[in-house]
């Protein structure tokens, strides 16, 4: 249960205040420790409708209760672009920005504004490569000889991984384990 510990618990932490926070110092360059503990009310989250079936069930804001529990049947809808961005106090608030972004997007965006990544997306010689992040023991490669950001776009839009979930690689998400995590706080 590595993902309730390191990434629920964790987090539910964090936004509660009750765990330490840290804020880059930007004349630094370094992490200091925040000392302020007031819970946060509202998170920006990356997630996209596309990476998992959960995350389709979104809004683009996502209401959560005071311990960041989603209820996902009472949802506020969205419709034409009209957002619900009133919410009653004690609700925290997650903002999904990029909701309606594909895989592909994201590595055009990347591309474009040449965003540097971390070299376990790309293929280093085994013939694998990480196509989605998370915790070392719940993740694992797909077979890509993807090398760069190119080749990666080739292989999205190509089709190859048509049939392959862009999370396959991510063992929590079998078998709804995703929506659970994120029924009780997870990102």
């Amino acid at each position: 249960d590595c993902c309730g510990i390191l990434k629920r618990d964790a987090l539910k932490g964090t936004l509660q205040g009750t765990r330490t926070r840290k804020r880059l110092n930007l004349e630094s360059g370094k992490y200091d420790v925040d000392p302020d503990r007031e819970p946060y009310h509202g998170v920006i989250v990356g997630a996209r409708a596309d990476e998992e079936g959960s995350r389709s069930k979104e809004r683009y804001f996502s209401p959560r209760d005071k311990n960041n529990a989603w209820d996902v049947g009472d949802q506020p809808p969205e419709f034409w672009n009209q957002f619900k961005t009133d919410f009653a106090p004690g609700t925290h608030v997650r903002i999904h920005p990029l909701l309606d972004w594909t895989e592909v997007n994201i590595w055009e965006y990347i591309k474009r504004e040449n965003i540097p990544t971390v070299s376990l997306y790309y293929d280093q010689g085994t013939g694998t490569r990480y196509r989605s992040l998370g915790c070392a023991p719940c993740q694992a490669p797909i077979q890509s000889t993807a090398r760069n950001v190119d080749e990666i776009l080739i292989e999205l839009k190509s089709g190859k991984l048509k049939d392959v979930a862009e999370r396959s690689g991510r063992l929590q998400d079998g078998k709804h384990g995703l929506e659970e995590l994120r029924r009780e706080g997870y990102m």
